[in-house]
């Protein structure tokens, strides 16, 4: 029987998905295996000499990481820039890899040398940042209208395969740190990071390249320039940029400052909690017993709970959850995940700064008390971040989604200049520190849910014209649904 080209191709993934699937598995891996020993390293290694009391070499440790993972999540802004106007995703992902790999070549070469570990630090966060905002988005450029059905599904495995590298990374790469010393410790998530340049080039034979726009005429900072140049009075600010732009980007400005007056006072706050994980939640690690049962935990290994947890978490909540909540009558809105989201990540350092109490008093704990904070942690992840990154991409219209990305990885920036400093200036120490950024989180808990009951929801489909099914992979079109109740 002749078979229909059609009926076989249509439910396949493209030819070049798995190897931008491979790319991502291998790069995660790379990126957390080095950044889930680095705090340990330096403080075991780096720093020893340098600074002979341990409390205030945890504390620079802790700065370091802090900085190096405020350069992370700086770079997508430039990766992004420098891919949707000038370059392409393709070219600025193949380039910014390979001085991604220089870095970790670095990291392996210099372990006793810190100009040169601080340099293989700049060139990971320039290479990891900058491709963050294009791999993502290259995984969306693959699809047109036939095959538009298993959007959702590639990146629910995109998301799958980021846990299931940080989940074995972690587990993986303290031992290694442990038992064969910083260069196999680091040479092996470098190793990786090249495997994984060398998949993604191995597809550039299929890969749908999109071309870059060149500068936008109509972009935010120009919109506000020219609003700043012709001022309406008795109006909205912005209204006098309709001189020189189109309403519909006069009106996306708008949508972009809405959303910042929400989510930039906030949701930094979150984050100083969740990737402390990496700094203060390890060095509270290494105060308790590691043995359970048969199995000697590194203190950095912990962390491989967040993405085992995170891919247990999400079918539960998104599944059984939230529904349940909805046919109670008292829907989970993204405006109300969010702050109850940061009331739990606060809960979370209640519960690791009770802990850190009775360390203090003399007492060691198990390392194993630590699953449940981090149980609860993950928890907060999947209410703030999973919800807040949609929130945020829905709230915008089609022009001003670029801009809104980026505000979103710049919460996260600031919230690791702040904790880089406070660890820098070592103003909190011990159960102290757990009770303060707790603390912090509460109120923006609180003021988030107080801002969310005067923010004017407004969402930004997809504009269907061909079927049911939106085009997830292309850029929606601006059409502005109802108001939903918070």
């Amino acid at each position: 029987m002749a078979s229909t080209p059609g009926a076989t191709t249509r439910d396949r993934f493209p030819p070049q998905i798995p190897f931008i699937i491979g790319n991502e598995a291998c790069e995660r891996f790379s990126f957390y295996g080095m950044r889930n020993i680095l705090t340990v390293f330096l403080i075991d290694y780096l720093l020893r000499n340098a600074v002979p009391d341990e409390g205030a070499r945890s504390a620079q440790a802790k700065s370091l990481m802090h900085l190096f993972m405020a350069g992370v999540y700086f770079f997508p802004l430039l990766g992004g820039y420098l891919a949707d106007r000038w370059f392409g995703k393709y070219k600025v992902i193949l380039s910014l890899s390979l001085v991604y790999c220089l870095g970790h070549a670095c990291l392996a070469l210099f372990e006793t040398n810190p100009t040169g570990f601080y340099t293989g630090l700049v060139l990971i966060s320039v290479g990891s940042g900058g491709i963050k905002p294009c791999v993502s988005a290259m995984v969306g450029d693959q699809f047109n209208a036939s095959n538009k059905h298993l959007v959702k599904k590639v990146f629910a495995i995109f998301y799958w395969t980021i846990n299931f590298g940080s989940f074995f990374a972690s587990l993986l790469i303290p031992l290694t740190l442990k038992h064969l010393g910083p260069a196999v410790a680091f040479g092996i998530p470098g190793i990786l990071m090249f495997i994984a340049t060398v998949i993604f080039w191995a597809g550039r034979r299929h890969y749908v390249v999109v071309p870059p726009t060149g500068p936008n005429p109509h972009s935010f900072l120009k919109v506000v320039g020219s609003a700043l140049r012709n001022r309406k009075p008795g109006s909205h600010w912005l209204d006098g940029a309709t001189k020189e732009h189109p309403t519909e980007a006069v009106e996306g400005a708008k949508a972009v400052l809405r959303i910042s007056a929400l989510l930039l006072p906030t949701i930094p706050f979150f984050w100083m909690l969740f990737d402390q994980k990496a700094s203060t939640w390890v060095i509270q690690a290494r105060a308790m017993d590691p043995q359970v049962g048969p199995v000697t935990f590194q203190p950095s290994q912990m962390q491989f709970i967040n993405p085992a947890l995170v891919m247990l978490l999400i079918p539960l909540l998104v599944g059984v959850v939230y529904p349940a909540f909805q046919r109670a009558g008292w829907e989970l809105t993204p405006l109300r995940r969010m702050p109850l989201g940061l009331a739990v990540g606060a809960f979370s350092y209640a519960i690791a700064g009770y802990y850190q109490v009775i360390i203090e008093q003399g007492t060691t704990l198990n390392i194993a008390w630590q699953l449940l904070p981090y149980i609860v942690l993950t928890l907060s992840e999947i209410l703030v971040s999973t919800t807040g990154l949609e929130f945020a991409y829905t709230q915008a219209p089609r022009e001003m989604k670029g801009i809104i990305q980026s505000l979103w990885l710049l919460t996260t920036t600031l919230a690791n200049v702040a904790v880089a400093i406070a660890a820098a200036l070592n103003v909190f120490t011990g159960s102290g520190q757990f009770f303060f950024y707790g603390g912090l989180a509460l109120l923006a808990a609180v003021a988030m849910a107080l801002m969310a009951r005067n923010y004017q929801v407004r969402d930004y489909y997809q504009e269907d014209t061909s079927g049911p099914v939106p085009d997830r992979a292309q850029p929606p079109v601006a059409t502005v649904g109802e108001k939903k109740a918070l």
